[in-house]
């Protein structure tokens, strides 16, 4: 789209989906082989992506919650703090996955009469294309049905309309978003400082019911934190990793890139 060579790319940086561990570099290195570049390059997790673009100058964390959820963060000195991001496994919680698996629980619990019922029982119904809520129970249970972490819209629209077991389970999720960013800080060790704090991705559309819950938790624990709702799309810390790459300095430009690439999403 931008009309250049290969030859002419000075720097490459990629947040990449998946990139979760040390022995995961050298699989993701043999992808990006495949462009051809010559330019110097660095892949990092796509939570990373957030941190360059949202922190004033690459120091804080960055919490990212979409299907999954994922949170990195870095000091000044240039330690490095993280969760796994491999969520439900690891009890890390806030993505859409988890929001889906933690709605589930209440619409068993609607079922079995522990509590009132819930708009959230037709809306998996609907998702999974069941009968009825024994014949969505079974075919879970039985894993002839399956349920996507797309549905986490849905119980965010129930939310927003005054369902309260939606409600419920987008609190829980908030704080437990709340609760990784807090661990995070901790690690690189800011918890007494200044520290500013990123959160990116689509469950923040929606809104307070996830992120006063989140900031809560995160301000009980971290009284001088500063929280950043990320104000441009993601990939901007990927072009930003690809500048330092080329021995660029990103910071002074990072308000006019992020208004630039809105331009294109």
């Amino acid at each position: 789209m931008a009309g250049i060579t290969v030859d002419q790319i000075a720097g490459a940086g990629f947040g990449i989906a998946g990139y979760d561990f040390p022995s995961d570099r050298e699989l993701h290195l043999r992808a990006v082989s495949e462009l051809g570049l010559s330019c110097p390059l660095e892949i990092v997790n796509d939570a990373v992506n957030g941190l360059l673009a949202g922190t004033s100058h690459y120091v804080g964390v960055n919490i990212t919650a979409g299907s999954g959820v994922n949170c990195r963060g870095r000091a000044r000195d240039g330690r490095e703090g993280r969760i796994t991001g491999n969520g439900i496994s690891f009890g890390e919680f806030g993505g859409g996955g988890e929001i889906v698996w933690k709605g589930l629980h209440m619409v068993n619990y609607a079922w079995i009469k522990r509590i009132t019922p819930t708009a959230l029982t037709q809306i998996y119904l609907d998702a999974a294309g069941a009968k009825d809520e024994f014949d969505l129970l079974e075919g879970l249970a039985n894993q002839t049905y399956q349920l996507s972490p797309i549905i986490a819209v849905k119980i965010m629209e129930a939310a927003l309309a005054g369902d309260d077991a939606a409600g419920q389970v987008l609190q829980w999720a908030g704080q437990e978003l709340g609760w990784l960013a807090v661990s995070v800080i901790r690690q690189i060790e800011m918890q007494d400082e200044e520290v500013e704090v990123v959160f990116s991705g689509s469950i923040f559309e929606a809104g307070e019911l996830i992120t006063e819950p989140m900031s809560r938790v995160i301000l009980e624990n971290v009284s001088g934190a500063k929280l950043i709702r990320l104000d441009g799309p993601p990939v901007v810390g990927s072009l930003m990793l690809g500048m330092q790459q080329a021995g660029l300095d990103p910071y002074p430009l990072r308000s006019k890139l992020i208004s630039d690439a809105k331009k294109f999403v």
